[in-house]
């Protein structure tokens, strides 16, 4: 059997090499500061801040989760302290680790996506940009530039403009009818790597009350109800497009990381189970070194066979 510290966890995803591919995912992780205490950062393969907006967003009533069946429910609004806040209170301690952070930008309009890029490029300590075209979980915003092609383009065109300095992912909306029609959009107008993908609009109420079980009456369905929905999204769009893709929906176990890397994905990103486990990225590292050193190859590659591949 191979020694774990022999073990090479590394991906490459466009420009970035990761030292493995677990990603702590949006909205899930914090600014990613807040986890340092429960989780070493630096020995993630990356992390995604919450989404961040021109102005500070006080978000959604409460109670803003709610457990559903295999999933959870989230209705936080997008809240977050806004761009220029982050710069000057986050990112220093971001500056800190070695891994790379991607800072998650969203916006109402498509001036703000450009703003909130042109201030974070002149700020030190970012690794590049996940740009949110498809939250489910506000009347305004990034859904309604994530449904069709011509809109997609015109909002990743006028980030990569203003990204000048880093590369840009772009996260989709898993509600189109075509998927890979959309990607393509995507890799047309710039993007470097593409994040598949956003929650599930969904509702959860109590029949007594007659009311939300959230907040708001809708919210975002993430967890492992949805990792097969994913999963094709994944597949669909590796046959459609050629840069990098990044897996997210219903990762809790090691089998799931392998499973999105067997249909393409390059990495993975880790959401709803760092909810009920804040030490899941760090455990899900720990997993893929075992599962490749017990496969006794040295490389993470070796362990996946690539399903995207081989039926087409």
């Amino acid at each position: 059997m191979t020694t774990a510290a022999a073990v090479d966890l590394s991906v490459q995803v466009g420009a970035l090499r990761l030292r493995n591919p677990i990603i702590a995912a949006s909205g899930t992780f914090g600014y990613g500061i807040e986890f340092a205490r429960l989780v070493d950062l630096n020995l993630l393969g990356g992390i995604v801040t919450k989404g961040l907006s021109r102005e500070p967003i006080e978000g959604a009533p409460p109670p803003r989760i709610v457990e559903t069946p295999s999933g959870m429910l989230n209705a936080v609004g997008l809240q977050n302290v806004g761009v220029r806040a982050f710069v000057a209170e986050k990112l220093p301690v971001l500056r800190k680790f070695v891994t790379p952070v991607l800072a998650n930008v969203f916006g109402n309009t498509l001036e703000d996506y450009v703003e909130v890029i042109r201030t974070l490029e002149d700020a030190e300590g970012l690794a590049g940009y996940e740009l949110n075209i498809s939250c489910p979980n506000v009347k305004k915003g990034g859904m309604q530039f994530g449904g069709n092609p011509a809109t997609v383009s015109e909002v990743v065109s006028a980030a990569r403009q203003a990204a000048i300095k880093r590369p840009l992912w772009v996260k989709l909306s898993p509600l189109v009818a075509d998927i890979g029609l959309i990607a393509r959009a995507a890799v047309e107008a710039g993007a470097d790597a593409l994040t598949v993908a956003n929650t599930y609009p969904a509702m959860a109420i109590d029949f007594r009350s007659g009311r939300s079980r959230l907040g708001n009456p809708t919210g975002g369905l993430s967890g492992p109800a949805i990792k097969p929905i994913t999963l094709k999204l994944v597949w669909d769009i590796r046959k459609a497009v050629e840069i990098p893709v990044i897996g997210l929906r219903g990762i809790e176990k090691v089998d799931d990381v392998l499973d999105y890397l067997c249909v393409g994905a390059s990495a993975v990103q880790v959401g709803t189970a760092s909810f009920a486990d804040p030490t899941a990225t760090r455990r899900l590292v720990d997993g893929l070194e075992e599962a490749v050193s017990k496969a006794n190859v040295l490389t993470i590659k070796e362990i996946v066979t690539d399903f995207s591949a081989e039926i087409g």
